[in-house]
């Protein structure tokens, strides 16, 4: 059983990402789904941003589908992770690796404050006050008081201070494993994290925060945990993005891009662990391909009230979103997850004397609650 349960947890994902890691290596092309070879480096940039993004709305996950925090300020610590690293090479003239662990340092510190700050409230609230710290960020970058992100212009990576296996087209292969690296890595830490003592009380607290209070526990400070991981791994998604587009932009800072991340996690499906890795990684994908299905032949011979609306990516991926949510509430993930026990049974099953088996069963909880 022990060796089952491990094969459905770790085992199959390992499969995944192993046969993942050898797509560089593919030299055929696949027809309709990418205009060149699989291995050409444009096939393999837009499969790297895929599998970018599809670990960003698994962080963003871990606050709205985990713990039910609807945040509006993630993008803030993506852009932290993208350009404190950027300005630490760039600007500062640092080598690499000491500009990467002070920017994932600085990450732990702000996401701290701010979390400690935010989560003082709930509910819209919270949402509010996230959305007001990712707007001051925005504001910040674009007015640039200290010259350090270049405004509207955004902000070049130093190429010279990068590791050489980054820089450059030849290396676009490398960029798609450091992307398939990022994502790995993240789905492993989310996975391990919500199965662990504090992930059950993060989606007891998701479904029913009063009664969370009831079993003597703390939710601020599981919240504060959840927010806190998902803000680093966030700004580690930050720095990935700095490798690959070899710079900065003001597109990470703006609000908008945490709506982008909402809309990832509801395609794939909310809390679901994988579901917004797949939701992350259909968006980005369809946004890039649509453009190129709203340019083609096919659309220009249609009528013009169809030709209109089917020429923009945004109508088509909208009505896309409005049949998932009507047709597939729980996402794309929904499919498979139904029936499965919910994070506030699953906590009161833990916390129950006997379990659901009738037999003695640890509670998971005790040595968290003493941690806090």
């Amino acid at each position: 059983m022990r060796n089952r349960r491990f094969l459905l947890d770790w085992g199959w994902p390992l499969a995944v990402f192993t046969l993942l890691a050898f797509v560089p290596k593919l030299g055929f092309s696949i027809p309709k789904l990418f205009d060149q070879p699989i291995d050409s480096p444009g096939t393999l940039a837009l499969l790297a941003a895929c599998l970018l993004y599809g670990g960003l709305a698994l962080t963003y996950d871990i606050q709205f589908g985990f713990t039910g925090l609807l945040s509006f300020g993630h993008a803030l610590y993506i852009a932290l992770g993208a350009y404190l690293a950027n300005i630490a090479i760039t600007d500062w003239h640092w080598s690499f690796w000491p500009a990467i662990l002070f920017t994932m340092g600085a990450a732990v510190v702000v996401a701290g404050i701010l979390g400690f700050v935010s989560l003082r409230v709930s509910g819209i609230a919270f949402a509010m006050v996230t959305l007001a710290f990712a707007q001051a960020g925005a504001v910040l970058a674009l007015k640039d008081p200290h010259h350090w992100t270049h405004g509207e212009e955004g902000l070049g990576a130093d190429y010279t201070k990068l590791p050489t296996a980054f820089v450059g087209i030849v290396n676009t292969k490398n960029l798609y494993w450091l992307a398939l690296a990022f994502v790995a890595v993240v789905f492993f830490v989310v996975r391990w994290a919500v199965d662990s003592s504090p992930g059950r009380v993060w989606q007891a607290i998701r479904e029913n925060e009063p009664r969370v209070e009831i079993l003597g526990l703390r939710p601020r400070a599981y919240k504060l945990q959840a927010f806190v991981l998902s803000s680093t791994l966030a700004a580690a998604g930050g720095i990935v993005y700095m490798l690959l587009y070899s710079g900065s932009t003001l597109t990470l800072t703006q609000p908008n891009f945490t709506l982008t991340l909402l809309l990832m996690v509801v395609i794939g499906g909310a809390g679901s662990r994988w579901g917004a890795v797949l939701g992350g990684i259909l968006y980005t994908y369809l946004n890039d391909r649509l453009i190129a299905v709203g340019s083609s032949s096919t659309v220009e011979g249609l009528p013009h009230v169809l030709r209109t609306p089917v020429e923009q990516p945004l109508f088509l991926l909208g009505v896309g979103l409005i049949l998932i949510v009507v047709f597939l509430p729980g996402g794309l993930a929904g499919l498979v997850n139904r029936g499965r026990p919910s994070g506030l049974r699953k906590l009161e099953e833990a916390v129950r004397p006997g379990g659901a088996t009738g037999g003695v069963v640890e509670n998971p909880i005790t040595e968290t609650q003493e941690g806090v």
